[in-house]
């Protein structure tokens, strides 16, 4: 079993990245929006019950993965590494794969802030996350977070052993997940 967590920044690419990484290794792609956007059908992420809500179904998704005989998981997060909470969750979830045998690798994007915001209109992105598509509280979100939280980790802060930090600014996603498939020998 083999989980890999890829990391960035808003519009980074880590959904179209694990795309193509999924095509390439057969892991399966659970991209953040998948439950975001599920339950925001019913309750707004910020909410406490959104949140609350979307990390059960979430934990519940991790749990019977890490215990199937699937030859992994490749996971979206957008990490605020300002936030003690984001580095415990993200050490909760490697921990519960740890448990049961999985092998953990540690993807981070980069991409300069321009990209990013056009990347945050892409049709890819319209099509697999629909609370995206209202572009104005889209990119009024995207300049939120960028003022509220450090998504980029510095240099040397994330000490893990399997981590890989690529600047995707100008690379197609499928080179991407190339890069990260022969580095990780997936």
């Amino acid at each position: 079993m083999k989980f890999v967590v890829i990391i960035g920044a808003t519009a980074v690419g880590k959904m179209t990245v694990g795309q193509e990484l999924q095509k390439i290794t057969g892991l399966r792609l659970f991209h953040n929006h998948m439950t975001i956007d599920m339950v925001s059908n019913f309750f707004d992420y910020g909410s406490p019950e959104g949140k609350r809500l979307v990390g059960l179904f979430r934990q519940e998704i991790f749990e019977a993965v890490a215990k199937s005989d699937l030859p992994g998981m490749i996971f979206t997060y957008m990490w605020a590494f300002d936030l003690q909470s984001d580095w415990d969750y993200i050490e909760g979830i490697a921990d519960l794969y740890r448990e049961n045998g999985a092998e953990i690798y540690y993807v981070e994007l980069i991409a300069d802030r321009d990209v990013r915001w056009e990347r945050n209109k892409t049709p890819n992105r319209m099509e697999n996350k629909p609370t995206k598509r209202d572009l104005e509280f889209s990119q009024m979100l995207f300049t939120n977070t960028e003022a509220k939280y450090r998504l980029v980790s510095h240099e040397g802060e994330i000490s893990f052993e399997n981590y890989l930090r690529i600047d995707n600014t100008h690379l197609a996603p499928d080179g991407v997940a190339q890069q990260i498939k022969e580095h990780f020998n997936l």
